[in-house]
């Protein structure tokens, strides 16, 4: 058994975490990657210089790799996306375009699971939620989404995601099926079925797609 003790220096600054980090997201967590890699999430953004707010997918990898490893990030780092106490975002930072990080405080008072809620002030960003929930994109996929953003509303999206990953469905097909269903049924009240331009969704299940996406 390892016994360390951690002294704090004079002039030592300590880290601060919000409060619901400890009484909502902390009892929920146990994945001991998922914590590790949250916890330096919220030491770089102490941090972090020049008050930007947010962690850039770099930093936080170069960080995190000495602590817990490549496979112990990956996974480590998903979850805590995918919980929401950490927002991802893609950003262009400096001429390129990559994913930054930002402290979620919202989605840590809800605890919410599985998908994050809208991200920030940049519109929905349908590939990211695809690789925080399902895998790597493939071009004919890359190409499915992109047609899904132009017939349906962002949050219907939103909300299938969370539907299938809270069914432990985790796939375009899956995905899809609602909304398609959605569309053609009404969704809840049918408040959000206006936001469906007449003919567009089975034009989008008859179109070039239509084979994916069966009735």
């Amino acid at each position: 058994m390892i016994n360390k003790t951690f002294p704090a220096s004079p002039g030592e600054q300590f880290v601060l975490l919000p409060e619901s980090f400890f009484t909502q997201a902390i009892p929920e967590i146990d994945d001991v990657a998922e914590l590790k890699v949250i916890l330096c999430f919220f030491y770089l953004l102490h941090h972090k210089q020049g008050h930007h707010g947010f962690i850039t997918h770099k930093e936080l990898l170069s960080y995190c790799i000495p602590v817990i490893g490549k496979q112990g990030f990956d996974s480590g780092l998903r979850s805590a996306v995918g919980r929401g106490v950490i927002l991802s975002v893609s950003k262009e930072v400096n001429g390129r375009r990559e994913n930054v990080y930002f402290a979620n405080k919202e989605a840590m008072d809800r605890v919410s699971h599985g998908i994050t809620p809208k991200q920030v002030t940049e519109p929905l960003n349908i590939f990211a939620l695809y690789e925080q929930n399902i895998g790597l994109i493939t071009p004919l996929v890359a190409e499915e989404l992109k047609e899904a953003v132009k017939v349906y509303p962002a949050q219907w999206i939103e909300e299938a995601f969370r539907e299938a990953v809270n069914m432990n469905k985790r796939s375009w097909k899956y995905i899809s099926r609602i909304l398609e269903r959605w569309a053609s049924e009404g969704k809840d009240s049918g408040e959000y079925r206006q936001g469906i331009k007449k003919g567009s969704a089975n034009k989008y299940i008859k179109g070039r797609y239509g084979h994916l996406v069966k009735r």
